[in-house]
C-alpha cells in the first residue's frame, strides 16, 4: 500500500487540515471515534493510504499536527473529530510566533524541528511504501516550466452553498467556465492580466471523458491568447468518477500565470513603503536577523516579477534562427 504522511502547520494549515480529514474520514466511513461505518466496500479500499489500523478496529490518521501555540491545536482537539488523532502527534510550543516570521524560522521554531521529525520518523516508520505523494510531484514537475516560476493559482467550481444548489444545473460546460473565472481563483490576481503558462484540472464525478476533453480544448482555442504558445498542450486534465460529498460534480484548478506577479508587486509596494521607515524591523532583528536579509529578499522578489514579465512576453518566434542553421548543415 502507498501510504501519505500528512503534516500540518500553523494555525492555518491546521484550520484546513482539520477540515480535510472531516472530508476525508466523511469520504471513506470513518466516524469522529475512529470506527468504520461505511455502506459500501469501495470506502476501505486503499484506506491504509491516510490511515492506520490500531487496535479494535480503530482507524487513526497519518497525520502530525505542529503549531508554534497550543489555541489551535485545542480547537482541533475540542472540534467534530479531535478523537481521532494520535495524541503523541501534536506537536506544539507555548509561545506563539505572534506573526513574527524570525521567531517560526530561526527561534521558536527551529526548536520544535526536531520533535516533528521524530514524529513524522515514526509514522514513515509504521508504513509499508511510503510514496512520498509522487502523484503531487508528478503534478509540480508537469506545471513548472522553470524552475522559479513555480508559484501556483488554485480555483475550485462549483462555488455554491449547499442551501442554493438546487437552483443551479452543474454541467461539465458550466464547471469549466467557472473554474477559469477569477471568481473562483484562491489567489488575489486576475488571470486575464496575465498569461497562463501550463495548467491541470481534476474532474470528480460521472460524467462523459469526451466532453471534458472538448471542453478544455474549447477553452484553449476561444482564449489562445492566454496561453503562452511556445508550450504546446500545457493543459492537463484529470477525471476522477467518485464526487465530493454533497456534489453531483466538482473541479479544481491549479493553473501557473504570470498574472501572479500583480500579488508580488502587490507586497512589494507594501514592503518598500514600510522598509523605508524601518517599520516594525526591530521585532525581526531582535530574534537573529539582519537588514540585508531584507534588501536581498526584495530584490529576489523583483528579479521573480521581472522573470514572470519576461516569459509573459515571450513568443516562439526564435524558431527561425534554428531552421537556418539546419539548412546550413545539410
Amino acid at each position: 500500500m502507498r501510504e501519505i504522511v500528512h503534516i500540518q502547520a500553523g494555525q492555518c494549515g491546521n484550520q484546513i487540515g482539520a477540515k480535510f480529514w472531516e472530508v476525508i474520514s466523511d469520504e471513506h466511513g470513518i466516524d469522529p471515534t475512529g470506527a468504520y461505518n461505511g455502506d459500501s466496500d469501495l470506502q476501505l479500499e486503499r484506506i491504509n493510504v491516510y490511515y492506520n489500523e490500531a487496535s479494535g478496529g480503530k482507524y487513526v490518521p497519518r497525520a502530525c499536527l505542529v503549531d508554534l501555540e497550543p489555541g489551535t491545536m485545542d480547537s482541533v482537539r475540542a472540534g467534530p473529530f479531535g478523537q481521532l488523532f494520535r495524541p503523541d502527534n501534536f506537536v506544539f510550543g507555548q509561545s506563539g510566533a505572534g506573526n513574527n516570521w524570525a521567531k517560526g524560522h530561526y527561534t521558536e521554531g527551529a526548536e520544535l524541528v526536531d520533535n516533528v521529525l521524530d514524529v513524522v520518523r515514526k509514522e514513515a516508520e509504521s508504513c509499508d511504501c511510503l510514496q512520498l505523494n509522487a502523484d503531487l510531484r508528478k503534478l509540480a514537475v508537469n506545471m513548472v516550466p522553470f524552475p522559479r516560476l513555480h508559484f501556483f493559482m488554485p480555483g475550485f467550481a462549483p462555488l455554491t452553498s449547499r442551501g442554493s444548489q438546487q437552483y443551479r444545473s452543474l454541467t461539465v460546460p458550466e464547471l469549466t467556465q467557472q473554474m477559469f473565472d477569477a471568481k473562483n481563483m484562491m489567489a488575489a490576481c486576475d488571470p486575464r492580466h496575465g498569461r497562463y503558462l501550463t495548467v491541470a484540472a481534476m474532474f470528480r464525478g460521472r460524467m462523459s471523458m469526451k466532453e471534458v476533453d472538448e471542453q478544455m480544448l474549447n477553452v484553449q482555442n476561444k482564449n489562445s491568447s492566454y496561453f503562452v504558445e511556445w508550450i504546446p498542450n500545457n493543459v492537463k486534465t484529470a477525471v476522477c468518477d467518485i464526487p465530493p460529498r454533497g456534489v453531483k460534480m466538482a473541479a479544481t484548478f491549479v493553473g501557473n500565470s504570470t498574472a501572479i506577479q500583480e500579488l508580488f508587486k502587490r507586497i512589494s509596494e507594501q514592503f518598500t513603503a514600510m522598509f523605508r521607515r524601518k517599520a516594525f524591523l526591530h521585532w525581526y532583528t531582535g530574534e537573529g536577523m539582519d537588514e540585508m536579509e531584507f534588501t536581498e529578499a526584495e530584490s529576489n522578489m523583483n528579479d521573480l516579477v521581472s522573470e514572470y514579465q519576461q516569459y509573459q512576453e515571450a513568443t516562439a518566434d526564435d524558431e527561425g534562427e534554428f531552421d537556418e542553421h539546419d539548412q546550413d548543415v545539410e
